[in-house]
């Protein structure tokens, strides 16, 4: 069976991401001032990844709620936003350069999978909510649905979606860099 490049990049994205952990943790050399400044940014993205994740029923309802009145991919953007917190705190300038390769290979043509895979499930919905709701800059005002209707935070889903996992990482990584820091 023939798998187009979106549907590997899907299947390696988790190992490929093991991976670049793994460099990440030998190469990383912090400093004080951008493993503060790191750990703040990359903090900021677990945030917003955390918001995603309590408004998102997976294949089961079109996502409009909370961050996704604003964004149509908060869990993406908020990952970006970690990476490039964790780039800081690392404090090897080709970090960024492996996180924008990583982006670019495979998140990007994943993102564009499921962008497709939603508009085949919620075909009546996706339509309006994609024409109207930015990609991957979030806009000024909510989608205008949400206005409306507003749907709220459900820490089920949260815990559904393992975004704990996303957070138990970073204090990980985070308690990492402060013995490379200091030892």
């Amino acid at each position: 069976m023939s798998r187009s490049y979106s549907d590997i990049a899907a299947r390696i994205r988790v190992p490929a991401g093991f991976f670049l952990g793994l460099l990440y943790i030998v190469f990383a050399r912090p400093t004080r001032d951008g493993l503060f400044w790191g750990t703040l940014i990359a903090m900021t993205g677990l945030t917003v990844r955390a918001a995603a994740a309590g408004y998102l029923a997976k294949n089961q309802s079109l996502a409009t709620g909370g961050p996704y009145a604003y964004i149509r991919h908060p869990l993406y953007l908020g990952s970006m936003l970690a990476g490039i917190g964790y780039c800081i705190a690392g404090g090897r300038w080709w970090f960024f350069v492996l996180l924008f390769l990583f982006l670019g290979a495979i998140y990007w043509p994943v993102i564009r999978r499921e962008e497709l895979h939603l508009s085949r499930l919620f075909a009546e919905d996706h339509g309006p909510y994609a024409r109207t709701v930015p990609f991957l800059l979030p806009r000024f005002s909510a989608w205008p649905t949400e206005r409306r209707n507003p749907s709220r935070f459900r820490w089920a889903l949260y815990l559904k979606n393992h975004e704990y996992r996303a957070f138990f990482a970073f204090v990980a990584i985070v308690f990492i860099l402060l013995i490379k820091l200091y030892y």
